[in-house]
């Protein structure tokens, strides 16, 4: 007998439940247009390139057989690229959460190492757990040419 009890309790909720539902529907729908709508960016915008596999604009990529990345970290994201007729070297670093990417460079006349930094902060505090990818510059004392990029990855606390 309790268990009937129950079981019909539950079913009038239910149906208390799915009747407002149906009210809140048709109050939404009384005086306007039932079509689904569709939405998108304008004609003349163009979606945002995929970070870890294009260089920007202008940009030049440097073909892998230049790029040396066995320093790097797994799943680092490689891609290097060069601007201003190579004077400029872009890389795609990573951070997250309160991390904050910047980059290095040595020059030497056979290579460019560039060090990508993450510096994040002394004292535990709460973070985000996101992984960003932001697209770093750093300038050379001469163009690349056909120099080695290689590629660091490391963290710092500030």
């Amino acid at each position: 007998m309790k268990r009937l009890g129950t079981v019909v309790g539950a079913g009038v909720l239910l149906l208390l439940a799915s009747a407002c539902a149906n009210q809140q529907e048709s109050q939404d729908n009384a005086g306007g247009d039932t079509r689904p709508t569709e939405t998108s960016a304008p004609a003349q915008e163009q979606p945002d390139r995929q970070p870890a596999r294009t260089p920007p604009s202008g940009g030049e990529k440097v073909t892998t057989g230049q790029i040396d990345s066995t320093a790097l970290s797994k799943n680092y994201p490689v891609m290097v690229w060069t601007e201003d007729d190579g004077m400029t070297v872009g890389v795609v670093a990573q951070e997250g959460g309160c991390g904050k990417a910047s980059v290095e460079n040595a020059e030497t006349e056979k290579q460019v190492t560039v060090t990508m930094i993450e510096t994040t902060p002394k004292a535990p505090q709460a973070c985000t757990m996101d992984l960003r990818y932001p697209k770093l510059t750093t300038e050379l004392k001469a163009p690349l040419g056909d120099r080695k990029v290689v590629l660091k990855n490391v963290e710092r606390k500030s």
